[in-house]
């Protein structure tokens, strides 16, 4: 494994969606630099009337241009050259507060919530126009993507609303974003839309106080199917219409499955050829390891050096932990849903069990892999252009600036400690870690940022492998006593 020399960070840094370049805002200026050469390639001024404290800081789609946010401007800029530069003042009225700010289906198009539900503003750079849309259903910072959703290919919008305690879908035409049909959805509160990867079908699902209800219609507003719990429940679940209904749903890369999880342990698999439940996924209480399935349990050791995070394979039964009994909040249900790249791999998190990940092959139907963790899992993320390759993050004073990277041919997950690049040897701030979106040509890396500091890791074997320049050695550690 090899780190790449610490840049000085902010607490606005991030790195293009291509991978290939990394952006950090300052209050005066923002500095572009090239992953490949870790050179900076670009320095954008920000101009004297524009300063902090800065709301949202994105790249565009086709990592190309970079959008600055304060309360009351909106600015982009080329992340390359000085050729490109668009301003928008007062997007939202002096009074409210925009609750998200970023672009749209295109480089060119901003979208700006509202605070309080009252408009979704939709910018088009090119025309210089602006096209409102009142009474979007979810506008708060947390809610917010749920309720629109673009088309792939075509780029429409869908926009769930809501006036008069009656939920609508709208469609919106691109660029124009004209309102091309409306229509009451067959929902009392919808919680959500979403359109399929392969924009082929939009999805509606109801709230979970409602009972199992997802909704499927086709790109022109027909009602195509209900879809309304699980088709042959189980001895455990033959009273699942008393309990809450749909909590997440989730698209397969390929577009061929639907995930949809309730408020149980239970995941259901809606193939969308049919659009009929094929598999039904459980999470058991008791694990028994078996030849396919792998159990690995996370052992922690400290020394007097760093703390080190290894993993061995269980050899007999075994029970998740389940949450601590301190918690304030009694959740259920599966919180996490991420397919990986060749759509034949679901990672899960269930509130039940927070500290475990539970990995699903949905081809063979079977629980392939489970991964115990001392502390809390906070985020799941498969690569973008590398199959069945994950990256864990977990919470927890043992997990500062610690990742974990597991496949199916690993030894378990592999862990990836930050904190022993860091002059402090611990994170400052706030920090993140993710993958660096490099195609499948170049070795697996992982940006690691906190408010000071920027790092990529790289688990290529050698420096003619790495996709990181100017490596640094990571320091060798003393072998700690396990706990």
């Amino acid at each position: 494994m090899l780190f790449s020399k610490n840049v000085k960070s902010s607490a606005h840094c991030l790195p293009s969606r291509d991978g290939r370049y990394i952006a950090t805002l300052f209050p005066t200026l923002i500095n572009v630099r090239s992953v490949q050469s870790w050179e900076l390639i670009h320095v954008v001024r920000l101009p004297q009337d524009f300063i902090g404290p800065f709301l949202s800081f994105q790249w565009s789609p086709s990592s190309r241009l970079l959008l600055v946010a304060s309360f009351d401007q909106i600015r982009v800029f080329s992340a390359l050259d000085a050729d490109y530069h668009a301003t928008i003042r007062n997007p939202v009225a002096p009074h409210l507060k925009p609750t998200y700010i970023d672009f749209g289906a295109s480089d060119t198009e901003i979208c700006v919530m509202a605070s309080f539900g009252l408009k979704l503003a939709v910018f088009d750079l090119n025309s210089s126009k602006a096209t409102e849309i009142g009474s979007p259903k979810f506008s708060s910072s947390t809610a917010v993507r749920r309720g629109f959703s673009f088309r792939p290919q075509s780029n429409h919008l869908a926009l769930l609303t809501r006036t008069a305690g009656k939920d609508m879908i709208s469609i919106h035409a691109f660029p124009s974003r004209e309102l091309q049909r409306s229509w009451a959805p067959d929902t009392v509160d919808a919680q959500g839309v979403l359109w399929s990867p392969d924009g082929r079908w939009l999805v509606v699902w109801e709230s979970p106080a409602l009972g199992h209800k997802v909704v499927f219609y086709t790109p022109d507003g027909n009602l195509f199917k209900n879809w309304s719990g699980p088709v042959n429940p189980t001895h455990e679940e033959k009273d699942f219409a008393l309990g809450a209904g749909v909590k997440t749903v989730q698209f397969s890369p390929d577009a061929r499955l639907l995930a949809i999880s309730d408020h149980s342990r239970s995941l259901s698999i809606v193939d969308m050829a049919s659009t009929m439940e094929v598999l039904r996924l459980q999470h058991p209480n008791n694990l028994v390891p078996k030849g396919t399935l792998q159990i690995w349990q996370e052992r922690i050791g400290i020394s007097h050096g760093p703390i080190m995070h290894t993993f061995i394979r269980a050899s007999q039964a075994i029970s998740p932990p389940p949450r601590p009994q301190e918690t304030a909040e009694q959740l259920s249900g599966c919180a996490t849903i991420a397919f990986d790249l060749s759509s034949n791999l679901i990672a899960t998190r269930i509130e039940d069990f927070p500290s475990t990940v539970w990995i699903w092959d949905v081809q063979a139907a079977v629980l392939r892999a489970v991964l115990l963790f001392h502390g809390s899992v906070s985020t799941l993320s498969w690569h973008p252009h590398v199959r069945e390759t994950l990256l864990i993050r977990c919470e927890g004073d043992h997990y500062n600036s610690v990742v974990f990277v597991w496949d199916p041919l690993s030894e378990g997950p592999q862990s990836v400690d930050f904190s022993q690049q860091l002059s402090g040897f611990k994170a400052v701030g706030k920090w993140h870690a993710s993958w660096l979106g490099l195609d499948a040509s170049t070795p697996l890396s992982i940006f690691y940022s906190d408010t000071q500091n920027y790092v990529l890791a790289s688990l290529a074997d050698s420096d003619r492998e790495s996709a990181v320049d100017q490596p640094t050695q990571p320091t060798r550690r003393r072998r700690p006593e396990p706990r």
